[in-house]
């Protein structure tokens, strides 16, 4: 009988356990497949403010490329290529590509904290409605968008990008737009 209430009980937690993280790695999305179901699609823009109250949108990059990397401080993987998006933002700002932080649900003090932790630069967005996420088919975090200079879906990512893989997407896009 006790080894029934044991398995009983570790059901439970995992059925709770599930119900209360799923939210968190698993988007309602109102595309299937990923961001990568976006290619070729006209990136969806939001207006949303940075970390500092500032208006933001992704019509202010029109004319550029976009690497959108959606994340959130509580995500290892994240903090784990956050310096490497810094790294990428370095090396390609003379050849028009913005790399663009969209913090998701969080507050831009936690955000802001967290991206100077880690000696971030490059401009931090606040989604506390999620709302690229969904829109981006995020299936969890972290996800990244690439957008074009026409400020079309070029690439879509979902998990933690290397360094030779953001490095190979971007110059690829740079010498082909």
């Amino acid at each position: 009988m006790s080894r029934y209430l044991v398995w009983l009980a570790a059901a439970v937690v995992i059925a709770v356990a599930y119900a209360l993280l799923a939210p968190f790695f698993i988007s309602q999305t109102e595309h299937s497949g990923g961001p990568q179901a976006l290619v070729g699609e006209s990136a969806p823009v939001f207006a949303l403010r940075d970390d500092r109250g500032a208006r933001v949108s992704l019509d202010d990059y029109r004319g550029r490329i976009v690497l959108m990397n959606l994340w959130a401080s509580w995500c290892p993987p994240c903090r784990a290529e956050m310096p490497d998006l810094q790294r990428l933002a370095n090396a390609y700002a003379r050849s028009g590509v913005a790399i663009v932080g969209v913090n998701e649900g969080e507050s831009p003090a936690r955000a802001r904290a967290f991206a100077d932790s880690l000696r971030i630069r490059f401009p931090i967005w606040i989604d506390a409605s999620q709302r690229y996420g969904r829109t981006y088919a995020a299936l969890g975090l972290p996800t990244t968008v690439i957008v074009d200079r026409r400020g079309v879906v070029a690439r879509g990512f979902d998990g933690p990008l290397t360094w030779a893989e953001m490095e190979s997407t971007i110059a690829s896009l740079v010498r082909t737009h």
